[in-house]
């Protein structure tokens, strides 16, 4: 008789909801492994870039503004001395430049002003134009999780792509330079010459 008790209480719903719950959790936590995390959308994709005006970064002439963002397909990085990170993804910028296939423009994340000087001059400045957001409240207009982060910029002023975490070779010749040959191509023929 007591065999049977215990038998029955074993097989109580109230007994199976905690093994129910943990491996739906289990199963949730190992699907999210499968994920990607440089892919999270941004709502900000399609939409014009947030109004903003930054000074230059120090020992720089051009600052930055949403106002460069128009008439022609952009690249904005954001990128900070203190990220090594951004240090993994800079020679593949520098090429870029180098390339002339895009302007990169960069929006320096909370950065002391000698260390963004130092780090730009030390390692190469790849950027057209260099905006000093030092208490990063235009990052967070963008949607910045982190540094570094990407954007492509149509000749509209709106966001085409969001790349979160550094831009490797990879990423650049089968995502970053086919969208932005796409958004160049489709550029109204009056504004090709702007930039």
């Amino acid at each position: 008789m007591q065999a049977e008790a215990v038998k029955r209480r074993r097989l109580h719903p109230a007994f199976l909801l905690p093994t129910v719950l943990f491996v739906g959790l289990l199963m949730t936590f190992v699907r999210g492994l499968d994920r990607d995390p440089r892919l999270v959308p941004s709502p900000l994709i399609g939409k014009p870039v947030p109004a903003f005006s930054l000074p230059p970064v120090k020992g720089r002439a051009l600052g930055l503004s949403s106002a460069d963002l128009q008439g022609g397909v952009s690249l904005v990085n954001v990128f900070a001395s203190w990220c090594v990170a951004c240090r993994d993804e800079h020679p593949v910028l520098m090429w870029l430049k180098a390339q002339r296939v895009v302007p990169i423009y960069g929006l320096d994340y909370k950065d002391r002003p000698d260390d963004a000087a130092h780090w730009l001059d030390t390692m190469g400045d790849p950027y057209s134009r260099t905006g000093a957001d030092r208490d990063g409240r235009v990052a967070i207009d963008w949607g910045v999780y982190g540094v570094p982060e990407t954007f492509v910029v149509d000749h509209r002023g709106r966001i085409a792509f969001k790349q979160i975490g550094p831009i490797t070779p990879e990423v650049l010749s089968q995502t970053i330079l086919p969208l932005i040959a796409r958004l160049q191509a489709s550029r109204p023929a009056a504004n090709r010459g702007a930039r």
